[in-house]
């Protein structure tokens, strides 16, 4: 094991060049998958007729696959329907899908555990549905869906890892690039990005933690 080597300058900026791209795709991945996650969530609470089922559908066929397929299916599959994107949006397009139907349970389950009762009161007096849901239902129902989603959008960001499958420029990638110019590197680069991967996503557990403390 060569620890000096492994950990040059130039090697340790080239890993934080990954964490980079990492944070960067695991961000835009995680406000899409937020904002389609709860669409789709309040979608199906709603029960709307077609529409529920149909997402209800949809959400659990992308719930069943695995996310690498989804990754292999945006960068080498789309492109056959004309719909080429490069390596990043692929990464973020197949992240995002992955994580709003995930997210979607997670606001559907909160959604569902506000009292029945606060919803007869509040429609009783006179409130609309889409009234109830916004100023009664929500504002109770993402205090409880908090904990559970950033625990989502920590399995996201290790989830970025696989997207070196299609050459993502992303810290696992950057790893394997540089244990490709000496074996002696391998274990010293494996455990830095070991150590960047549990920086990130320990501060991402700390803060899911005081949450969930909160709403106790």
């Amino acid at each position: 094991m060569d620890f000096i080597g492994a950990y040059s300058w130039e090697h340790i900026r080239f890993l934080l060049q990954g964490l980079g791209m990492t944070l960067r795709v695991a961000l835009i991945a995680i406000v899409l998958s937020f904002i389609l996650g709860c669409i789709l969530g309040i979608i199906r609470y709603a029960r709307l007729p077609v529409l529920s089922r149909l997402t209800a559908v949809g959400v659990e066929t992308i719930r069943n696959l695995p996310l690498l397929l989804l990754i292999f299916f945006t960068y080498f599959a789309l492109p056959e329907i004309g719909m080429k994107l490069s390596v990043e949006r692929a990464a973020i397009a197949a992240l995002t899908v992955f994580e709003a139907a995930m997210i979607s349970e997670i606001v559907r389950s909160g959604l569902n555990s506000i009292d029945k009762g606060q919803i007869e009161a509040a429609r009783s007096s006179g409130l609309t549905y889409t009234q109830t849901l916004r100023y009664i239902v929500l504002p109770q129902a993402l205090r409880r869906m908090v904990p559970p989603i950033v625990s989502q959008f920590i399995s996201l960001l290790k989830d970025t890892s696989l997207a070196v499958v299609i050459s993502l420029a992303e810290l696992m990638h950057n790893a394997q690039i540089i244990n490709g110019q000496d074996a002696n590197f391998v274990i010293p680069t494996l455990l830095m990005t070991a150590f960047m991967y549990f920086i990130v996503n320990y501060s991402l557990s700390t803060i899911a933690r005081r949450l969930e403390i909160r709403q106790v």
